[in-house]
């Protein structure tokens, strides 16, 4: 089994048995093997978890003969990569940044607020010279998407 497509059947399958589901498997020429994960029940991904899952895959991956020379187990952090349509709904409301295949008006690069999907329509409304528009595009459209990074240091911690 060495197709990223068979490695991420792997991961999947060890990671929802864990209660976590897989942002994201990448794998480099260098041999590093990493999985961005969150948890199934919606709370943060802590350095436990991701110990957990490590020690988990790599004896999964060896069971497998996944050859790799490290791996890699995070969160996807705060500027979280959106990589199914099905992120757009979960992340509703929040600021993110999609670069799409094709121009629309002259760009690709659009920063705004998802918009919960209708249908196979996602959203993202947009501010615009004229004031707030949607933009309306499929998932089949977008060649990338995060989660805007927002970092508030004046915030008091109580």
């Amino acid at each position: 089994m060495q197709s990223l497509s068979d490695i991420v059947l792997e991961v999947e399958r060890n990671a929802a048995g864990l209660g976590y589901e897989v942002v994201d498997v990448e794998r480099s020429a260098q041999g590093l093997l990493r999985v961005l994960i969150d948890r199934l029940d919606r709370q943060p991904v802590t350095v436990e978890d991701c110990e957990r899952l490590s020690h988990q895959l790599s004896h999964a991956l060896t069971v497998a003969n996944v050859a790799y020379e490290r791996l890699e187990v995070s969160s996807p952090g705060i500027d979280r990569p959106l990589k199914k349509a099905a992120d757009f709904e979960r992340f509703a409301g929040a600021e993110a940044n999609v670069k799409l295949r094709t121009m629309i008006a002259g760009q690709r690069n659009f920063e705004g607020v998802l918009v919960a999907p209708q249908g196979e329509q996602l959203g993202l409304e947009i501010e615009t010279p004229t004031g707030r528009s949607l933009l309306k595009f499929t998932w089949a459209e977008v060649e990338k998407a995060r989660l805007k990074l927002k970092v508030d240091f004046k915030r008091k911690v109580s």
